[in-house]
């Protein structure tokens, strides 16, 4: 079972790190690289800046100067230095986008499934031709490497290329119910609906919901993430290259205030939401309480299992991907290694492969992950890893204080492997960072315990060579994605998105046949023709049985 108290090693000697209070000026922090790629996003973009412009609202096909008097800054999280300032949309703006939405919606739903499918397919030629832009934002506002910032976009693109397959997905049925009489049922659009995006997935999650909305009919209201909206800012400017009308998307900016208007507007009709506990459980129940179809994917606590039998290679290997890329802030980030039996044994060599990984600026040659989002994440996560040292955690491997000579003022946090127990605060609450929570079992069936006592249901792996025990893991573990070998999951947007208990709030997920089933509503119609009708005289007065 998990260990309880254990004695400290030295902590691994790290220099200390000095935080910024305010931001540099515009370009003057970044490197030749950053800043030529910044230079070239505000020169070729409408909507976004990445050399301290403001960040546009895009409303009725149009990037649109805010009248905000509320302005966030959004800086590069490894310089510090200003990129961009984003508007607190003000009411009478976001009434302009919901309105702009329910006009274009009155044509865009009536138009055929193939007109929707060419903007589809052309929006996927779109993000594949402008992928650098992308993934350059992302590196610049996010902190990805740039390989990840690829990535990130790709995952979204592959359900862009899924979604190329409405027609078929769109298919109704139709039976002939009795003589001359058919009962037919199709899909048809809910209206104006409103997706609100993480930071953690700038590019990805605006495409887990723009092709599924828009190809099934429906308008879209897109709020990003106040910290990094480039990505879909530049997503928006590329729909309109691929035919868009206008008001079929829309972009509103903001925290608190724009978050309520959408959840409060009675012409939005679903939410789609993925972020953090705290607002998803109230953008839930405020969006339930006027009638939205609402889903929400929050937090998450990923558990990965070492069994004695397992690949020692490929699986300490894939658990310190899954723990550490994009700096852990990934909801399905696997934040807890359970070791079974024997396997504790593996700790040493697990830490000493953390420690060969390269903290850098996202467009630095070899940099494995980068900074985290904030000072305040970081400062929460250090708060984190400090709670488990006073709980009577190891702390393995002390990403506190981690620094990059050519980035002082960069929001670092290096790898950390801390042993734990159940009970201590960090494992109890959610990280968000490039922290590996180790625990020991003794047993298949108590890691399971571990991991079903939880109360978040995101994601799970096992590491293991037999088929029986990965039969049993999957089974029994309550988990709503299982990798079997496999440390992240996340299933292809074939499939559908199946996180639960704590980690989702909802009844239908995300993408895939549950995400045409989210955007869509039934409409079934029953029609008699009789051919006798055409030559009958005589009325019939009889209930009708439908034999």
């Amino acid at each position: 079972m998990p260990i309880a108290k254990l004695p400290r090693p030295a902590r691994l000697r790290v220099r200390s790190y000095a935080t910024t209070s305010s931001s540099r000026p515009p370009l003057s922090g970044l490197s030749a690289t950053a800043k030529a790629k910044a230079e070239k996003l505000s020169q070729e973009w409408k909507g976004t800046s990445a050399t301290g412009e403001n960040t546009k609202n895009f409303i009725g096909g149009q990037f649109v100067e805010s009248k905000a008097d509320k302005w966030i800054d959004v800086v590069d999280p490894a310089t510090q230095t200003l990129l961009t300032r984003v508007p607190e949309t003000t009411s009478s703006e976001f009434e302009q986008a919901v309105s702009a939405a329910s006009q274009a919606y009155k044509t865009w739903s009536r138009t055929s499934v193939l007109t929707r499918q060419r903007f589809v397919m052309d929006l996927q030629y779109q993000l594949r031709q402008n992928g650098d832009a992308i993934a350059s934002s992302i590196v610049l506002e996010q902190g990805k490497t740039y390989p990840d910032a690829q990535g990130d976009l790709l995952r979204g693109l592959q359900v862009v290329e899924t979604a190329c397959g409405i027609p078929t997905a769109l298919l109704g049925q139709t039976i002939e119910v009795s003589k001359d009489m058919d009962t037919s049922t199709r899909r048809l659009p809910l209206g104006v609906c409103a997706s609100i995006a993480p930071f953690n997935f700038p590019a990805m999650i605006p495409l887990w919901t723009i092709p599924m909305a828009l190809a099934t009919g429906n308008t879209l209201i897109l709020k990003p993430s106040e910290r990094d909206p480039g990505a879909a800012m530049i997503i928006a400017e590329l729909c309109q290259r691929a035919g868009l009308p206008e008001g079929v998307l829309n972009v509103v900016h903001g925290t608190v205030p724009t978050v309520n208007a959408i959840c409060d507007h009675p012409a939005i009709k679903a939410i789609s939401f993925v972020g953090g506990d705290r607002a998803g459980k109230h953008i839930y129940e405020r969006g339930r309480a006027t009638g939205k179809r609402v889903q929400a994917n929050l937090g998450a606590k990923n558990h990965a299992v070492l069994m004695p039998d397992a690949n020692k290679n490929h699986a300490l290997n894939s658990i310190i991907g899954a723990a550490f890329g994009a700096a852990g802030q990934r909801c399905m980030a696997i934040s807890v290694a359970v070791l079974v039996g024997p396997t504790h044994a593996w700790i040493p060599e697990l830490v000493e492969r953390a420690k060969k990984l390269k903290v850098n600026q996202g467009f630095e040659q070899g940099a494995d992950l980068g900074p985290v989002i904030s000072q305040a994440a970081k400062q929460r996560i250090t708060s984190l890893i400090a709670s488990a040292e006073e709980e009577g955690g190891i702390i393995a491997l002390d990403g506190r204080g981690y620094q990059v000579p050519e980035y002082p003022d960069g929001n670092w946090v290096g790898p950390t492997v801390i042993e734990a127990t159940t009970t201590m605060r960090c494992y109890r609450e959610e990280i968000f960072g490039p922290v590996l929570i180790v625990l020991k079992a003794d047993t298949l069936d108590d890691a399971l315990a571990i991991i079903n006592e939880n109360r978040y249901g995101n994601g799970t792996a096992i590491f293991t060579q037999s088929g029986a025990t990965a039969r049993k893991f999957e089974r029994e573990v309550e988990v709503g994605q299982v990798g079997i070998n496999v440390p992240i999951p996340v299933p292809l947007p074939m499939f559908s998105w199946s996180g639960n208990k704590a980690s989702f709030l909802g009844d239908v997920p995300f993408y895939g046949r549950h995400g045409i089933d989210f955007y869509t509503q039934n409409k079934t119609t029953t029609a008699l023709w009789k051919a006798e009708d055409a030559i009958g005289n005589k009325a019939s007065v009889d209930m009708p049985t439908h034999h």
